[in-house]
């Protein structure tokens, strides 16, 4: 099972990998706003037939208020991201929209008062460690392109852990749907105040992110309930490598020692922190009382 969900997450990341391929290669073409409602949009397209062959019973929920929570932390987590694969190298942006692993025991403890051991807590010290090395902020203060990738990394832990809520109760292609249709309405209204018609090729590109995260969506909703989060987490990671290998090859972006040693430091956080969830209620939370 856990092979299984392991291979649904590596899917996932690639598909998320050439998203922000994607969405990098739209250079600016387009405000954040048009870009996020676009991939709702067109995400939610694709899985109309599966909405109009399912009915209204398909959608059909007694846990509205955590799709609602997990669609609009996925959103806010979609802002960030997007608007830092615009600005930053490809592989900065996935390396900290990866420290959303460090956030889940920090949201869990807040969420429903969850302890966090000392082993945790240095695990999430380490992590932090490795994003210093990245973001290497001098007497000016952090860039703030960095901080914002920072708050889709904290946004995308919230989406997760309540992915892995609704996991107990409801079937993936369920949750992916609310997601883009909450997702939808949600981003039109900024989307409203920006908008220009995208040319032919934006609207390849968009239609490119579209699929993309919406294959994303789904193998990553299957992944986590396959197997507890805690067993799987360690395999987010191999979108730095698909990252890095798109930067490469088309924008010839390198990264330098301090953020190959930053993402080994977060990766290694990661790690220790899914080891620990293992024997912690961290991988419980699918089954808890809403």
């Amino acid at each position: 099972m856990v092979v299984n969900a392991a291979l649904w997450l590596i899917v996932s990341e690639l598909c998320f990998a050439s998203m922000g391929a994607a969405i990098k290669s739209l250079d600016g073409s387009l405000p954040n706003e048009m870009t996020v409602f676009l991939r709702n949009l067109l995400g939610t397209a694709l899985l109309l037939p599966w909405l109009l062959q399912q009915g209204p019973a398909g959608l059909g929920t007694r846990v509205w208020r955590l799709h609602l929570l997990r669609s609009l932390a996925g959103l806010a987590a979609m802002y960030c991201f997007f608007y830092a694969l615009a600005n930053i190298e490809l592989a900065q942006a996935v390396i900290l929209k990866m420290t959303a692993p460090l956030f889940i025991p920090l949201v869990a403890w807040v969420w429903l008062a969850e302890s966090v051991p000392w082993s945790v807590r240095s695990a999430i010290l380490i992590g932090f460690l490795g994003v210093f090395l990245i973001v290497r902020p001098d007497f000016s203060g952090l860039d703030p392109i960095m901080l914002i990738a920072l708050g889709g990394g904290l946004f995308a832990a919230v989406a997760k852990v309540t992915v892995r809520r609704l996991s107990a109760t409801e079937p993936g292609t369920r949750t992916v749907s609310w997601f883009a249709i909450i997702g939808t309405v949600v981003s039109a209204i900024p989307a409203w105040l920006v908008w220009r018609w995208p040319t032919p090729t934006a609207w390849a590109w968009i239609g490119m992110i579209a699929v993309c995260a919406t294959l994303g969506q789904l193998s990553m909703t299957r992944a986590y309930g396959l197997a507890p989060a805690g067993r799987v987490a360690p395999f987010t990671y191999v979108s730095v490598i698909f990252a890095s290998a798109y930067g490469w090859l088309f924008w010839g972006e390198g990264i330098d020692l301090f953020d190959v040693l930053g993402a080994l430091l977060i990766f290694t956080a990661g790690v220790l922190i899914a080891h620990r969830s293992r024997r912690s209620r961290i991988p419980a939370l699918a089954r808890n009382e809403v």
